[in-house]
């Protein structure tokens, strides 16, 4: 795997071009983080590596949007289309924010905390890479 900097550029090139959710792994203390930088936040080493996680986590808690940004109004959503954003815990143990993909975001309560989603790359922009994540 070709060395990239650690930069929010890279983590979506990693996305976008390869279908990869990367983070960054500490060679001294272990900590793994799914945000790109250069120096481990809990021993402040500098000895960082890239380093793949599997997409799939648990959603941790989430909220439905219905008064959306232009980008998702783009796509269609809005106060007639809400759509679904959450915190997803992912197996190795970070946590990461998405767009929740397969659930109905117009009935928040059918909704459920702690189920299984994994990374979801169908409908990912190239312009504006983001994650999303879908029930298994």
């Amino acid at each position: 795997m070709a060395e990239r900097p650690f930069t929010g550029d890279s983590f979506y090139a990693y996305l976008r071009d390869e279908g990869k959710l990367m983070g960054v792994r500490c060679k001294s203390c272990g900590l793994l983080s799914v945000e790109p930088r250069n120096i481990c936040r809990a021993c402040k080493s500098r000895d960082v590596e890239w380093t793949e996680f599997s997409g799939k986590g648990k959603l941790s808690t989430f909220t439905c949007i219905s008064v959306a940004p232009n980008r998702m109004i783009d796509k269609g959503y809005g106060r007639d289309n809400p759509y679904c954003s959450g915190i997803v815990t992912l197996d190795e143990g970070p946590r990461i924010g998405g767009v929740i993909r397969g659930v109905d975001a117009s009935n928040p309560g059918s909704i459920k905390t702690g189920v299984d989603v994994v990374m979801d790359l169908e409908d990912l922009d190239p312009e504006a890479p983001g994650l999303a994540f879908r029930p298994v």
